[in-house]
């Protein structure tokens, strides 16, 4: 088991969102007319306004797959669940509210976010071919040891991901649609299965 305590100094982990406050931020930049990240732009922003509210349609209507569900609430291992991410990250609107969904029903799992361009060593610590895609999850055990991680989308987006960067054919804004028609099909069902699976490797006695 690796141990991740150097990527976690006091200034990111006492500086951490709780999942509410991270909510609190994303309505107070879309009050401003902004996004999180050194990134701003009317179209940054107007993601950042669509992503507040899946994510907070999201916190309202998404039900936890009852086998994932179980597997959480035996989790008895105290751990922190820390979530890269940025405001105007549609990926991570889509998945977030799922993980935290999931998380939050065992006092043992603590879930914590931290803005990606404000922690950039962490970040580069787990990159994805080479990018410093978002959101990612880091699971760390009280002494920081690395329990597992996820990210940044599920299998099935990442596949659409890699064939757009592959051959760019189509417009971003064209892509952005095609990868929300993509969650919106999906219904939760791909990240709450990897989810599942991970666990079950890490958490369950073979």
């Amino acid at each position: 088991m690796k141990n991740v305590a150097d990527l976690f100094p006091l200034s990111i982990t006492e500086t951490a969102y709780s999942y509410a406050d991270y909510m609190l931020l994303m309505e107070k930049v879309v009050a401003e007319n902004r996004t999180t990240g050194p990134k701003q732009s009317e179209e940054y922003a107007h993601y950042t306004k669509l992503n507040l509210a899946r994510m907070q349609r999201l916190n309202k209507t998404v039900v936890v797959d009852e086998t994932l569900k179980n597997l959480v609430s035996q989790i008895s291992i105290p751990q922190t669940w820390y979530i890269l991410t940025e405001a105007w990250c549609g990926d991570a609107a889509q998945n977030i509210p799922v993980l935290a969904a999931a998380a939050l029903s065992n006092p043992s799992i603590t879930v914590k976010l931290l803005l990606r361009d404000e922690n950039p060593a962490l970040m580069d610590a787990y990159l994805s071919n080479g990018g410093r895609s978002i959101p990612k999850l880091i699971a760390v055990d009280g002494d920081f040891n690395e329990l597992f991680t996820w990210g940044p989308r599920p299998a099935g987006a990442n596949e659409l991901m890699l064939q757009f960067k592959a051959e760019p054919t189509k417009t971003v804004k064209e892509f952005v649609e095609d990868i929300q028609r993509w969650y919106i099909a999906d219904k939760t069902k791909s990240v709450q299965k990897e989810l599942t699976e991970i666990l079950e490797g890490v958490f369950v006695e073979k």
